[in-house]
């Protein structure tokens, strides 16, 4: 069975990335990373791609201001590398229509949250966290969904919850999130890759 080609966009750390990264090197995953591309020269993302031998690319609105010129540059570095699914791993712009049209229904996302609860825009980060912990929720998670023109709206692939205690705040919530995310985007991406998932 041929090998899934995947394609990373990031914007910081890179921390899911990498996760995913290391399940395709240990057989856990039947898939290669094939590139990463931030919009963010200095992010964390990049320096992990070099340092596994990726190919790693800065496309930002700086160099292409045009929305359309950012749109075909990110579509042509994902086709020119073959790329089968696209990863958004702390990307934190909103993807071009003519990207998610390109590679429509192979553009995966985690968030933060239980979706469809604390999605949409501007929760992102720490406001999803706070605001989980404002409405005093029980419990909290994240959630691997295909990315569609609305923000965290495309069909839910799997979610992972966890506990909220009285006493958290939004850093230890977001650390405890941080832990099952890197556990539940690497198991979603090698169910697709072993056929367990269709999409």
């Amino acid at each position: 069975m041929n090998k899934l080609k995947l394609g990373f966009l990031a914007s910081h750390g890179g921390s899911n990335m990498q996760a995913i990264i290391d399940g395709c090197k240990s057989g856990s995953i039947n898939a290669i990373p094939v590139v990463v591309i931030s919009n963010n020269s200095n992010s964390m993302a990049l320096e992990r791609a070099r340092k596994e031998g990726i190919p790693a690319y800065h496309i930002s609105q700086k160099k292409y201001p045009d929305p359309d010129l950012l749109d075909y540059a990110i579509i042509k570095i994902l086709e020119n590398h073959q790329v089968d699914l696209v990863i958004l791993a702390g990307y934190m712009k909103k993807l071009g229509t003519k990207v998610i049209q390109r590679f429509k229904g192979r553009i995966l996302n985690i968030h933060p949250a239980l979706l469809p609860k604390y999605g949409g825009e501007g929760m992102y980060g720490h406001f999803v966290h706070e605001a989980v912990l404002k409405n005093k929720e029980k419990e909290s998670g994240c959630t691997v969904h295909i990315v569609d023109e609305l923000y965290d709206h495309g069909r839910i692939l799997g979610q992972a919850k966890v506990p909220v205690f009285t006493d958290d705040t939004p850093e230890t919530l977001a650390t405890r999130v941080l832990e099952q995310e890197h556990k539940l985007y690497p198991e979603i991406i090698g169910n697709i890759a072993s056929g367990k998932i269709v999409i």
